[in-house]
């Protein structure tokens, strides 16, 4: 592995969502994730191994240890993992890695330098910490959702960027390495409470101050970052493709409107909400006379803040992600790159994501036992081994 954060050792109690996003941004920044994975539940065979085999671009990286957390030997071996280990991560209800036998006490006895980084979606406290949700729940309750969309429909359902990966994973990620920075000067670990409802409120951060000034209202797809200002959103062209604007500044604006052959008085009147909607209609009439691509022609790569609107078919093959090696191909399955980039200790693509239990045997022996205790650990069914890695 390379990366700054090599020489990083990270337990990561297998979840769903953003707790595996946040152990893929380690794992790709060069840190050593040890999954932990519950025991496959179906008969082994063949079959088993297809289930068990994992192409999710999210989980690269990771090393897999199968353990069945209902057996005192396997919470044993995990605390024994925890004993050398930086940081813990995990994505359970409030209270139950406490039922499990691996809660902050247990490990932090062990480890009293553990980053214990626990990821929920209405954290650790409040009265809605022991409720399930989901992404669009827990971004419902930042403001968030409530701004997105066309004014005459219902509030727009977003991928779940915002909350399981931005507010969630990235908030975890940045959350457990500051706190291990601090470890390293007080020696001394402790608990990270990241939820996906804080970190949308955090990434809401800007719109909550232009509200603050008078310059945001409430009210959908009437803001200049919504969709309701001629000079930002997404115009259809010719082909069915689409182009995005965001010329917000009144010089690339100007720029905007030459390069469109637009001489128009109207489209002087840029900040007039009033106008917004019959200059988007006279743009919408614009782009329709040529296709994406023709537009990117006259306009991509210029200051007139214009990009075409890429599939995740396209993506990849666009010249600029080309050139910066944005996207890679591993195994067959393309990918993003790790981010960001560092120039002095470069990350480099982690291996792909592992088959469950595939490495236990090995990371049992880093514990010191002998291959005797390793084989009758699996025998008694508290490891499982994968066979064929």
């Amino acid at each position: 592995m390379s990366g700054p954060l090599q020489g990083v050792t990270v337990i990561e109690l297998a979840g769903i969502g953003p707790g595996p996003f946040a152990g893929m941004m380690l794992a790709d920044m060069g840190a050593d994730v040890i999954r932990v994975d519950r025991i496959p539940s179906t008969g082994r065979g063949s079959a088993l191994e297809a289930l068990m085999r994992n192409d999710s671009v999210v989980d690269r990286g990771r090393r897999s240890i199968a353990l069945n957390m209902k057996d005192p030997r396997a919470v044993e071996t995990v605390l024994q993992l925890v004993s050398t280990a930086d940081i813990l991560i995990e994505g359970f209800r409030p209270g139950v890695t406490e039922k499990l036998g691996v809660g902050p006490k247990e490990c932090m006895a062990r480890n009293p330098k553990l980053i214990y980084g626990r990821m929920t979606g209405w954290g650790q406290t409040g009265p809605l910490a022991q409720a399930a949700g989901h992404d669009l729940n827990y971004i419902s309750l930042s403001g968030a959702v409530h701004a997105m969309g066309p004014v005459d429909r219902v509030p727009a359902v977003p991928l779940n960027l915002v909350g399981d990966y931005g507010g969630g994973g990235m908030l975890l990620a940045l959350g457990v390495v500051a706190a291990l920075y601090e470890a390293q000067r007080s020696g001394q670990g402790q608990v990270v409470d990241a939820a996906i409802t804080d970190g949308a409120a955090v990434l809401m951060a800007a719109l909550y101050g232009l509200k603050a000034k008078g310059f945001w209202r409430e009210e959908r797809e009437s803001n200049f970052l919504d969709g309701s200002a001629h000079f930002y959103g997404n115009y259809r062209c010719a082909d069915g493709r689409y182009l995005s604007v965001g010329a917000i500044e009144p010089q690339f604006y100007r720029l905007l409107l030459e390069k469109c052959g637009v001489n128009d008085p109207h489209f002087a009147q840029q900040w007039e909400r009033a106008e917004w909607p019959a200059l988007k209609k006279k743009l919408s009439g614009l782009f329709l006379r040529k296709g994406r691509d023709e537009w990117c022609e006259v306009l991509e790569g210029s200051d007139a803040c214009v990009a075409p609107v890429l599939s995740m078919s396209e993506a990849p093959a666009h010249p600029h992600n080309r050139a910066r090696g944005t996207f890679v191909e591993q195994d067959g399955v393309v990918q993003p790159a790790p981010a960001p980039r560092f120039d002095r200790t470069p990350c480099a693509l982690p291996p792909a994501a592992p088959v469950i239990g595939c490495d236990s045997a090995s990371i049992l022996s880093e514990l010191d036992l002998s291959e005797t205790e390793i084989k009758a650990l699996i025998a008694s069914g508290v490891v499982f081994q994968t066979g064929g890695c």
